[in-house]
Formats: structure tokens, sequence, C-alpha cells
């Protein structure tokens, strides 16, 4: 039988439509999908974005509310950006501008984050108030999909659209976000995100009196944060009514995606509604770069080039000046190109023929270039995630928050160096990149990692259309949930059941006491009988 070339495509689209049957994998008619990202953070919305842009690619109808301008987007993607007001914006300068010139610790980040006049989460509640935002709930959605960052009260977004929630997450698991899906919490071998900790091995003794110490001062964080997150949710239900409550909607999460993969580590149990999607914002295949860029790091074949940038939350006006000029002094000495984010391109400061300014970066099309040889970044997920997935070694400058965690993970598992960036040396600071950049061990260390970090069953885009497709086929599948999401502390530790088997425990030993009582009781009538008898018998 001679097969034409129709009809090959006939045979491949009758295979497809087998496969898809067999396996009750049914495809979904375009859905309408809300996205909610008000986090102040241009790295986070970055991650939240390209979770999108997936599916918009994939054929839904996407309508995103934002706080910030995108720098990933897609054509059909309906954007709706909520400026915050000037007042919001001043506050939210001030305090990343406090982190560049001094050191936390994680006591005081959580103060900080409990101050009730906290900018984060006034700006996103704002949002949520403004009236651009208000027209949403005139709308009909399938699903809402909202970025996560401590703002539980945008739980009443999909209570009063009355429509299943996933929520994105831009880190690994933790405890704040564990409790939503029923994720287990173990605090004797999963180190938290405060604990640094090299794959496999087994935590020490102070190392986990540390992780066990921390994990209760958060979990007391988070419970406190939690009647400051009510509170604000019974603000913005007002006076309606027939909306499902703030604890009945934390017990409505559908699905979190988190962004980070298990050969990361640590190794941690995972329940069904716990996806991960690490490096979602890393293209499989690189942009094209603008020109400028193309061309510097083209130009940079025989030395290679570095790239340089703390991120997009600290900004360079944060740096204490005597940092800058000895980041400039030590970068311009060098024989490699140099990238430099730098926001202020009017005063930059200096004019080294090797080094070129940008006030945005590409980041990750940045990476892939075969030219770069090495990352100087302030160790955020984001960023670490891509180095990794290209296989570029990196110089560690944490700041705040999960950082120093961060870089201490590049410095055990080989991957680069880290230096003080409040305390830095001109010669530890170029000591540490020639160092990196001249042992391969770096380089070798990193790029044998990217082959796990790579390797996929499916790629973390495919994870995002599949389980969100999913949870439109199951109606917010709630069949995945795990019971832990109905259980109060109590029942969770079984410290009830601990109880009743202590009462039991309690009772038996007082019923065996009464028991020993009466038999050494009877043992002791029974011989003064037998004294009497012998007494009377003698007599």
């Amino acid at each position: 039988m001679k097969c034409w070339p129709d009809d090959r495509c006939l045979i491949a689209l009758a295979m497809t439509t087998l496969i898809t049957i067999s396996r009750n994998v049914y495809p979904v008619d375009s859905a309408n999908i809300l996205g909610v990202f008000l986090s102040p953070s241009p790295s986070h919305l970055i991650v939240h974005m390209s979770v999108m842009k997936a599916l918009a690619e994939q054929g839904h109808d996407i309508t995103v509310v934002s706080g910030l301008k995108p720098k990933v987007n897609h054509p059909k993607i309906k954007n709706i950006i909520i400026d915050p007001s000037e007042e919001n914006q001043r506050k939210m300068n001030e305090e990343m501008s406090g982190f560049g010139t001094k050191k936390t610790n994680l006591l005081l980040t959580f103060l900080k984050f409990l101050t009730a006049d906290n900018v984060m989460f006034t700006m996103q509640f704002d949002a949520l108030k403004h009236e651009r935002f208000q027209p949403i709930y005139n709308n009909k959605y399938d699903l809402v999909i909202m970025g996560y960052f401590m703002n539980n009260f945008q739980f009443i977004v999909p209570a009063k659209l009355n429509c299943p929630m996933i929520l994105t997450w831009t880190g690994q698991p933790m405890e704040m976000i564990n409790s939503l899906v029923g994720t287990p919490h173990e605090v004797s071998y999963v180190p938290s995100i405060f604990t640094p900790h090299k794959n496999g091995e087994v935590m020490s003794l102070s190392s986990r009196l540390f992780n066990f110490v921390s994990s209760v001062l958060f979990r007391l964080f988070t419970n406190i944060m939690e009647l400051s997150m009510e509170g604000n949710y019974r603000k913005l239900v007002a006076d309606q009514t027939g909306l499902r409550t703030f604890s009945e909607m934390k017990k409505n999460v559908s699905l979190i995606f988190v962004n980070s993969h298990f050969s990361e580590g640590p190794i941690r149990p995972l329940v069904p509604g716990m996806v991960e999607i690490g490096g979602i914002q890393i293209k499989e295949k690189p942009d094209p770069l603008p020109k400028r860029l193309n061309d510097f790091l083209n130009n940079s074949k025989s030395n290679g080039a570095i790239l340089f940038s703390l991120g997009s939350n600290m900004k360079s006006s944060n740096i204490q000046p005597a940092t800058v000029e000895i980041i400039y002094k030590v970068l311009s000495s060098l024989k490699q190109n140099v990238i430099f984010k730098w926001e202020d391109l009017k005063n930059t400061p200096g004019n080294a023929s090797n080094i070129l300014y940008e006030k945005w970066l590409p980041q990750d099309d940045i990476l892939a270039h075969p030219n770069l040889k090495l990352f100087i970044t302030h160790a955020g997920k984001g960023g670490m995630a891509e180095a990794i997935y290209h296989g570029v070694p990196m110089i560690a400058m944490p700041i705040f928050a999960e950082q120093p965690t961060n870089a201490a993970k590049i410095v055990s598992s080989g991957y680069g160096l880290e230096v003080d960036i409040l305390n830095l040396k001109e010669d530890t600071f170029k000591n540490s990149i020639l160092e990196v950049l001249n042992n391969p061990i770096y380089r070798d260390n990193v790029q044998k990692f990217s082959k796990l970090y790579r390797d996929r069953p499916l790629s973390a885009r495919e994870n995002v259309i599949y389980w969100v497709e999913y949870v439109l086929r199951h109606h917010g599948a709630v069949h995945m949930q795990s019971p832990l999401v109905h259980m109060n502390f109590v029942q969770n530790n079984s410290l009830d059941v601990i109880l009743i088997i202590l009462i039991a425990l309690f009772v038996i030993w007082k019923l065996l006491k009464l028991v020993f009582k009466g038999i050494v009781m009877l043992i002791g009538m029974a011989i003064r009988k037998l004294k009497s008898k012998i007494k009377s018998k003698n007599e």
C-alpha cells in the first residue's frame, strides 16, 4: 500500500488522538484566566509572567493585573497596570536603601515585616481597592493565578469571582505556603531557607537546633501575619454578603507552583498540590540580544566577559559610594569585558573601556552567551537558577532575605565564591574573581550540575500548562487536596492521640496499682489468717 504525504498526516493525527484518549487526557478549551501579581518586586513579576506567557502561548485568554510594567510579556496578554502611589514608592525605595548599608538578620527581617505600615503589603492592599481593579469583578473567569508573597488578603479575588485559584511562589517550599496545600513540614532533615546545607548531607546537631528554632520563629511570625491578613481580607469584603470566609478560602487553594527543582535540594516530601517549575523564567532558546550587547559580547571572545548585577530590587544608588568605588576599580582593571547593571546612566562610576553600563538587562539571554565566563550576583533565586542552567560560575554578594543561604549553597556546591559587599576589600574581591575565572573546577562543577537540573520528564513550561489545564479539567481538582489542610495543630501532630494514649496509660497504671494494692491486701489477710490458725493450734 502506498502512503502519500496527506495519508501520513492523517495517520499521525489519528495516532495522536488515540494516544490522548488512551491516557484519558482531554484537551481544554481556551480558558479565561486572571493573573494578579501585585508584589513590588520586578524579579517576582518575571517568574509570574513567565507562567502566564506559557498559558498565553497555549491559546488561553489571559488578563494580568500588576503593579509594575512586565519585562516578560506576550501579545495576547491583556495587561492592567496599577502604579503605586508616589508616597508608597518613596517608602519602598527607603526600605530597600537600608539593606545596602547595614547587615540584617533573621529576627530583624521578621520584625520589619511585622510593622503595621509595611509598604510591601500596603502597596498590594491599595491596588486591590483601586478603581481600576473593580471592573475585574464584572467579568467571569475560569481560574485566578496569584503571585504569593505573604499577601493572603488577595484571596478576596477568587472569593468574589467564585472560581478556583492557583498560587505562584518564586522560591522553594517553606512554612508559609506548605500549610495551604498540606505539605508536611519536616524540620529534622529538611533545612529551611535560612539554614545553609549541602545536598545529601545530614544536618549536624547545631544545624538542626538552628533549623528548629528558626522554624518555630518563622511559624510564629506567619501566625501573627495571618491575623493581619485576615483583618485586611475583612476590610476588602466590606458589606458584601455570601462570600466565603478567610479561613475557608485558605482551604481552597487548588495548586501552588514553586520556582524550585528537587535536584537543587533539599530533598523533601511534596503533596500533589505543590508542583515544581524551577527555572520557568529560563527560555529554552535565548532571544536575540540587543545589538549593543550582542556586539560587546561577541568582541569578548579572546578573554571572555563578566556580568555584574545585584538584581532588580537593589538599586545602584543603594550601595555605599566607597563600595561602588572598589567594585569599579577592580572590574576596570580586568582584561575581561564587563556588563554592569547600573540604573543612572548619566552618573556612572567611571568610563573604563572594558565596562558597558545598562539600566536593564535581559539576564537569561546574556548568561546563555558562550563568551560569558562569570556572573557576579546578589545570589537571588532567579539569577542563581539561570546561571546554574547555563553553567556559569558565580561570585556571590548577598544582601538580605534568603540570599546569604543561597550564597552559602554556591560556595558549598563548588559553583563559585562569596564576598561581603558591606565590608568589601579590593584585594579580596579581585582575588576571588581571578580564582573563579582561572580555576576550571568551578565551571566544571556548575556545568555538571546543569545537566542534572535540565534532566526532566517535562520542562517547567510543560509542567505549568499540564497542571493548569488539569485544574481546569477537574474544576479545581479538590480530589488532590491533602487532609492536612483541614487539620489543626493538635490533629496534625497527633497531640490528641498522644493525650489519649497517656490518659489510657495513666488509667492502666492506676488500675494496676489498685490491683497490686488489692493483691497485697489479700496476701496480707491470708498471712494474718494463717498466723492466726497456727497460733490457735499451738495453744
